[in-house]
């Protein structure tokens, strides 16, 4: 009789999970597929065809898939490759605290691709998939103007603190932040608009408000000083650098695709007012599926007038990572970060560094996160591509995660050392 073992059956979604198949005939044509439903109740899938071995087993972390939603030999690929039943949805946790993901493995005993009566899996295992690990504690933050969520992870600590910072989604994100502390940051995910008593839409970046969260992060007693580090990506790591051009504090940025300089809205911190880049609707994109393809509506400008708009990232006292996918299509972030590393060049700093990775897209999120080529919009209230190349897409979210969390320890643990 088949045997479907997955073990372990609870783990993080950063976290690898093996899979094991035995009891089949040799050379059996089997399929085993991932089914996992949302929050808002759209369900996720994900299948591959797999040949048994003449043992009459299925080794994932041996076995080439023959097709489905991958090929070749990828030991997550059931989770990396998960696609939404509903066009244009982003697989995103909102709930990290109280619920994990369920994800139902199925394994079927020949080629499968619809269910029906007729056609029920031989076995299922389902596995759980939580953002945050045991003991690890979020705080809600009002505090002032600053609206977020504090991890904290378990300890007395003190604990490097860090400020978690996505993009022109809006609102509260809190996956990042609940791993990180889960690997021992004290993290905060900063909300900045679109969330609570927030402004509705992103019109200005107001520095001091990141400045006076800065400050909520360090004045906790659980959180070790005297800087804090950041991790951003897309409008989030735009303002990451604003960051750490203009303020103190700032000893570690990650800057995941991000522009070199100031665009669509302004920047005003104290007496000063920084003019934007605008952005250059005119020349968005349309694929034939009806997707807008942004990568053209921000350019690296060099006209005089645009100068007084680029970052000036040789006062950034902080090291900084810049991680680029060079298959961004929502911006030309490989031309964005060496335009600014260049600029650091001629100023004499050597406190940065590129990961670079071809065939990844815009959205370089935890191994926990499935490639996401493209999703909907509440911006432009369509669907946006993100680019990437799946296979490569998947690789290079491993590779980055795990050197952030390098990165991070080195450059804001007192020891400096790497915990990996």
């Amino acid at each position: 009789m088949a045997k479907l073992t997955v073990t372990p059956r609870t783990s993080l979604v950063d976290e690898p999970v093996k899979i094991h198949v035995s009891g089949l005939a040799p050379s059996k044509l089997v399929t085993l597929q991932a089914s996992l439903t949302d929050e808002k109740g759209v369900l996720f899938q994900s299948r591959a065809f797999y040949q048994s071995s003449e043992s009459g087993e299925v080794d994932l972390e041996q076995a080439a898939a023959l097709g489905g939603d991958y090929a070749g030999v990828h030991p997550m690929g059931l989770f990396q490759f998960l696609k939404p039943e509903k066009m244009f949805h982003r697989l995103m946790k909102r709930d990290v605290m109280q619920s994990p993901f369920h994800v139902r493995l199925d394994l079927f005993s020949s080629f499968h691709l619809v269910s029906t009566p007729h056609d029920q899996p031989v076995t299922s295992q389902t596995v759980e998939r939580w953002h945050v690990a045991p003991g690890v504690q979020r705080i809600l933050i009002r505090d002032g103007r600053v609206r977020g969520a504090l991890f904290l992870p378990p300890g007395e600590g003190p604990f490097p603190g860090l400020i978690d910072l996505f993009g022109g989604v809006g609102g509260l994100i809190e996956f990042r932040a609940s791993l990180l502390a889960s690997r021992g940051f004290a993290a905060l995910a900063l909300a900045y608009f679109g969330y609570e008593d927030l402004p509705e839409i992103l019109l200005e970046v107001d520095l001091e408000y990141f400045e006076e969260a800065i400050n909520v992060l360090l004045r906790h007693p659980k959180v070790g000083g005297p800087g804090v580090g950041l991790v951003s990506i897309s409008k989030g790591a735009e303002i990451a650098l604003a960051m750490a051009s203009f303020l103190p504090k700032i000893k570690a940025v990650v800057s995941i695709n991000s522009t070199h300089a100031l665009h669509g809205m302004p920047l005003r911190y104290r007496n000063l007012h920084i003019n934007p880049i605008p952005y250059k609707i005119e020349y968005i994109r349309f694929t034939p599926l009806g997707l807008m393809e942004l990568s053209n509506m921000v350019n690296v400008i060099h006209t005089e007038e645009s100068q007084e708009s680029i970052l000036p990232v040789e006062e950034a006292e902080a090291k900084i990572l810049f991680i680029v996918g060079e298959n961004d299509r929502n911006y030309n972030s490989k031309a964005f970060a060496e335009k600014a590393m260049e600029r650091m060049r001629r100023h004499g700093r050597k406190n940065y560094r590129m990961l670079c990775y071809p065939g990844a897209g815009h959205l370089i999120e935890p191994p926990g996160s499935p490639f996401c080529h493209h999703s909907w919009s509440f911006f432009f209230f369509r669907p946006v591509v993100w680019g990437g190349e799946p296979q490569s897409h998947v690789a290079a979210q491993e590779h980055s995660w795990k050197e952030i969390q390098k990165f991070l320890w080195q450059h804001l643990h007192p020891a400096g050392s790497s915990r990996l």
